[in-house]
């Protein structure tokens, strides 16, 4: 087994993870045990897998990723897993469980420290420790997830399998592929958000090369005297299907409601809780609770 005797289980707003901390380099998984710590039946269950490590020991990075992260003062790389055992470019949730795992392992630093630089396949992603912050929780972070690059509005149609209607979709590159459908801008005729069946693999259309996220959001609050908005959003992940939370979800969400809205500010409710993102012309930042559920040992 290519797995540690003991491993984590941990989530952010709900968005889980299996992760455990390789310090030399001796745990990387294969896709097989991938999928079977992540099956919710036979295995601990989770959305993926994260392996906290050097970057060095992360066989699928060229030579030139391992220098930038060296470059941008990343010395811990985020592997991350999905849960079907593909390889992932970034995860946003994933980046504040993974640091709330070092700061507990001596490898961050706690609230008020600097902030923790880590590699993931997006790039060095840097998180600041915020502690408890209301209403968001209790060990909080925000994450820098960089600029969002979005195309045009609302160039693609998007349907669910099995649910009548569709709505429309704008592409936005976090790292990771996202198509986000706000439903109500008077171009969906998908039934509200809360009904939605996620189930199944949403379809895009034209098709993306490359596989993508798909995100369908409710505006519930648009202020633009004070600049904040709130809104409510469900994500059928690829890798692992519908998920409670999805971090680069909610910056591609926010990225999106910007263009439309004119707001930079949105307080964001997804199924595993509410996270808080701000967006810029040069980046997106995340912020949110982490938590740690258990040490787990494998048999």
């Amino acid at each position: 087994m290519s797995l540690p005797q003991f491993v984590y289980k941990g989530h952010g707003t709900g968005n889980d993870f299996v992760i455990y901390i390789d310090r030399e380099g001796k745990y990387e998984p294969t896709a097989d045990e991938v999928r079977h710590i992540c099956d919710r039946h036979f295995g601990i269950g989770a959305d993926g897998l994260i392996r906290l490590t050097r970057p060095e020991y992360v066989s699928d990075l060229s030579d030139e990723q391992i220098s930038q992260c060296r470059d941008g003062g990343a010395q811990w790389f985020m592997d991350y897993r999905n849960a079907d055992g593909t390889l992932a470019e970034m995860c946003g949730n994933g980046t504040r469980v993974t640091t709330l795992l070092a700061q507990r392992a001596g490898i961050a630093e706690r609230p008020g420290g600097a902030p923790f630089s880590l590699g993931t396949r997006a790039g060095v992603k840097r998180l600041r420790s915020l502690g408890a912050l209301e209403p968001y929780g209790q060990d909080v972070f925000q994450v820098s997830l960089g600029p969002g690059k979005i195309g045009d509005l609302d160039t693609y149609k998007v349907t669910i399998p099995g649910t009548p209607g569709d709505a429309a979709g704008t592409f936005v590159d976090m790292g990771n592929p996202h198509v986000v459908s706000v439903l109500e801008d008077g171009k969906a005729t998908l039934p509200a958000v809360e009904k939605l069946s996620l189930i199944v693999k949403p379809a895009v259309s034209p098709a993306i090369e490359t596989d993508q996220n798909a995100e369908f959001v409710r505006i519930d609050v648009c202020d633009k005297a004070a600049g904040t908005g709130r809104a409510t959003m469900r994500v059928n992940e690829r890798g692992c299907g519908e998920t409670l939370s999805c971090g680069t979800g909610l910056g591609a969400t926010a990225v999106t409601l910007r263009a439309k809205t004119g707001i930079s500010h949105w307080d964001i409710s997804v199924r595993g809780g509410l996270l808080r993102v701000d967006v810029s012309d040069d980046d997106v930042r995340l912020t949110g609770a982490a938590v740690i559920v258990a040490k787990v040992e494998l048999l």
